[in-house]
């Protein structure tokens, strides 16, 4: 059965923002896994262990969350 023309204006589906939270939340989940190999790696490199490894990895990872998902909800919003 065909649907009627303006069923799918009526839905309401997610906005803009909605989509664009989402672009950000996979980002910095992305991000934050890349940070943990490339951080993990660099930093066992340079011989750190203990909290020095924990604290530097960390911080890779949330640098590297907050970057991919910053462009990731960019990337979002310009699509909407």
């Amino acid at each position: 059965m065909p649907l009627p023309s303006g069923s799918f204006s009526q839905q309401g589906g997610p906005t803009c923002f909605d989509k664009m939270k989402t672009g950000f939340t996979i980002g910095f989940c992305v991000g934050m896994a890349s940070g943990a190999l490339f951080g993990g790696f660099s930093a066992l490199r340079y011989g750190l262990r203990g909290r020095e490894l924990i604290n530097n990895v960390g911080k890779v990872m949330i640098q590297g969350g907050g970057t991919f998902g910053t462009f990731m909800a960019i990337g979002t919003g310009i699509r909407c």
